[in-house]
């Protein structure tokens, strides 16, 4: 919202953002000798939580990023930072217990394992130096404060910049109070935002005085002051001072007893939503039930009626970005708008006010069921890349949808169907953790019917408890969807329930039962029409229990069978088991090059949906063909690679003898070449690899071309 022009490359708003900040997209007005203070101190690291704190609206946000952004410009801020500079936006994030989730997905960490996100994080960050920048964290003070303390305590290279409306309240911690801006500086703030708006605004005499007048009244507050900016192409300085006087004395205060900064940032807010045209404000109000970004398709159906058109949505919308209300952002799910957290307060207390708030909710949770239900049917085919990212955009919102769902009388089935719903987010994007926190939410309520969804949302949570590694929890919740499905004449849930009693026979070892079952779920699919991609996730695990058995040419028969029908499709995700199966007959007969192709390929596909399952069993089948080939070393360093991955999944090898056949052979090979000391120096050389590092590693060199045959020179000299 505001800041300074600096002209070192760090700082270019054009440019790349460092380490998991966001790009900056406006310049940065003022502040220079706070922002000096703050990005020595964060360089200097002897502070261990540093905490902005001031007014809604003051900048809290952009101050703290801009100083992250300076420090990771640093030759000293890299070298104390050297694992990087990370944000977390903790706005969205209404449920305490997701606080853990939002962080590890703040540093990209994915963790499918059963232990709790909190042990995750700690242990990822106990080796690392960083810098993590947490915003918005107010409204989960004490949640976010436990959650610090002990992550401080447990990683020592961990500084953490917070930025709030109140401080932490933690031992040690340095608050830093970031005041309004000065005159000076809040007259250039204003007239940056105004020429953006208005090219070539640079207004002179009364003019001029009515916006050092404007910024007085508005005392300094940035987003007031941006506000205030957004109306100059309809009104002028004088103008909207005018209004300005008027309108504060109509909204006068706040809630009793707040700070006047705070009760002149509400008058402001108010002041900007009544110059707002009726069906603005309308769309204002209506938009602030989403709790992350949204798409136009979305605010269209949740926010349109009769006395705001659908196809009249998008101009609304247009306006309320030129006014700075609402952000227009691109991201990989495509363009999504997000509404700054004030904005969608003041936004939530005027659609309360109307009594229009259920309504509102309610089409907003009827949206995102229906966005899950159709990723899910897309996920099927060639769209499966745009679905994952669109399922983590709409994340925030899926999730109050959820919220709302499993804390309303007599809604716990739809939050039990849309749990089940999204089993390919959790089980296909390394999403179990989180998966299976709503799925044991959902099945813990009460529900008035005992339907489908109950009964997919049961099977669901035994597929992610296998993967998991919770064979108790797992075998429970297959049984009881089994013996249900059979009760109530639902074939559809008996087929999927056998399946995954299969998938958990698979992972225990009892291959001729896992056939049995599997073969037993594929005839009720094919009897029902059923064909997706859990359906050919079903084919590959039978040929994983056929190779088991020894039976690997019916394995490789079923798999090239399915690899087919995956490119006819375009399903990848159960394309990457295929391969993996085709490796392990190509590596059974010597056909190394060729299985490191596959695994290749398999590797690729599965770190692209951040699907840990498929990428370590990929990656430990990897280093058994590295050593077969004739380099111990390296298939040392790739199995040190796959425990490290193993951690944030569940057992190694879900402790199955099967599954560890191939890492056991490659152990037994290396230590035999290597000793046992160079291996367990190589394994802990694996350990050190990220799993960007490790696919690196894992993916095979490129081919060479073959060299035509020289001139005068026969081949048996070649050969010798």
């Amino acid at each position: 919202m505001h800041g300074t022009s600096g002209a070192a490359p760090a700082s270019d708003p054009e440019g790349p953002a460092p380490g998991g900040l966001p790009a900056e997209l406006s310049s940065f007005v003022g502040r220079t000798g706070e922002l000096a203070g703050l990005a020595a101190r964060l360089e200097g690291g002897e502070d261990r939580l540093v905490t902005v704190v001031g007014v809604g609206g003051v900048g809290k946000t952009r101050f703290a990023v801009r100083a992250a952004r300076e420090v990771w410009g640093s030759d000293a801020g890299q070298k104390r930072y050297c694992d990087g500079v990370w944000l977390a936006e903790l706005a969205p994030v209404r449920d305490p217990d997701l606080l853990d989730h939002a962080l590890a997905q703040a540093l990209r960490l994915t963790d499918q394992s059963p232990r709790p996100p909190r042990e995750v994080l700690a242990e990822y960050l106990a080796g690392r130096r960083l810098l993590l920048v947490l915003d918005g964290f107010e409204h989960l003070v004490e949640a976010c404060a436990g959650a610090v303390r002990e992550l401080l305590l447990r990683a020592p290279g961990l500084r953490v910049l917070a930025a709030g409306r109140r401080p932490m309240g933690i031992e040690g911690e340095h608050t830093v109070r970031l005041a309004p801006l000065p005159p000076a500086d809040a007259e250039e703030l204003f007239l940056a935002r105004g020429a953006a708006r208005v090219p070539g605004f640079e207004p002179e005499g009364r003019e001029r005085a009515a916006v050092a007048e404007l910024c007085a009244r508005l005392d300094g507050i940035p987003l007031a002051l941006e506000l205030a900016a957004g109306r100059l192409p309809a009104l002028s300085p004088e103008q909207i001072v005018a209004r300005l006087d008027d309108r504060f004395r109509l909204l006068t205060g706040g809630e009793r007893g707040a700070p006047h900064r705070h009760q002149t940032l509400r008058t402001a807010v108010g002041w900007s939503h009544e110059l707002c045209t009726p069906r603005e404000r309308l769309l204002w109000a209506r938009l602030s039930v989403f709790a992350g970004p949204f798409d136009l398709d979305a605010a269209e159906y949740v926010c349109g009626g009769p006395d705001l058109p659908a196809d009249g949505v998008l101009d609304v919308l247009g306006s309320l970005i030129d006014q700075s209300l609402l952000l227009r952002e691109e991201t990989p799910a495509g363009s999504r708008y997000r509404m700054l957290a004030t904005v969608r307060a003041y936004g939530a207390e005027w659609l309360d006010e109307v009594g229009d708030t259920e309504r509102v909710r309610a089409l907003h949770r009827d949206w995102y069921v229906g966005l899950a239900t159709w990723y899910e049917l897309d996920w099927y085919g060639p769209c499966q890349a745009e679905v994952a990212a669109g399922t983590e955009s709409a994340m925030p919102n899926l999730r109050a949808a959820l919220d709302l769902c499993l804390g309303s009388p007599g809604e716990a089935h739809i939050g039990q169907y849309l749990a089940g719903t999204l089993w390919f987010y959790w089980a296909g994007c390394g999403r179990l953790a989180e998966g299976r926190y709503w799925l044991d939410r959902a099945l813990g309520r009460e529900s008035l019917r005992c339907d489908g969804a109950r009964l997919k949302a049961l099977w669901v949570q035994g597929y992610v408890s296998v993967l998991q590694g919770d064979t108790a929890t797992a075998s429970r919740a297959l049984h009881e969807c089994r013996e249900e499905a059979l009760r109530t004449d639902d074939r559809l849930a008996y087929a999927y329930a056998v399946h995954r009693l299969g998938c958990l026979a698979l992972l225990t070892d009892d291959m001729p039962r896992a056939e049995h079952l599997l073969r037993a779920a594929l005839s009720v699919y094919r009897e029902l029409g059923e064909l997706n991609s859990n359906v050919l996730m079903a084919r590959a695990e039978l040929a994983m229990s056929q190779a088991f058995q020894g039976e690997l040419g019916r394995a490789a028969v079923e798999c090239a069978q399915l690899r087919e029908t995956c490119e006819d499709s375009g399903e990848r995700w159960a394309r990457s088991y295929a391969l993996y199966v085709l490796a392990y007959a190509e590596w059974r007969d010597g056909r190394y090059r060729r299985a490191r192709e596959l695994l290749g390929e398999s590797v690729t596909i599965s770190h692209t949906f951040h699907d840990l399952v498929g990428l370590v069993l990929a990656l430990e089948l990897v280093a058994l063909v590295v050593a077969s080939d004739g380099d111990p070393e390296e298939g040392a360093v790739l199995h040190g690679a796959a425990l490290r991955i193993w951690g944030s999944v569940g057992p190694p090898l879900f402790g199955s003898r099967s599954f560890g056949a191939p890492q056991a052979l490659c152990e037994q090979r290396a230590v035999a070449k290597l000793g046992r000391a160079r291996y367990t120096a190589c394994v802990e050389r694996g350990r050190a690899l990220t799993a960007d590092e490790a696919v690196d590693r894992a993916l095979p060199a490129p081919r060479a071309p073959e060299a035509r045959e020289p001139l005068g020179e026969p081949a048996a000299a070649r050969e010798r």
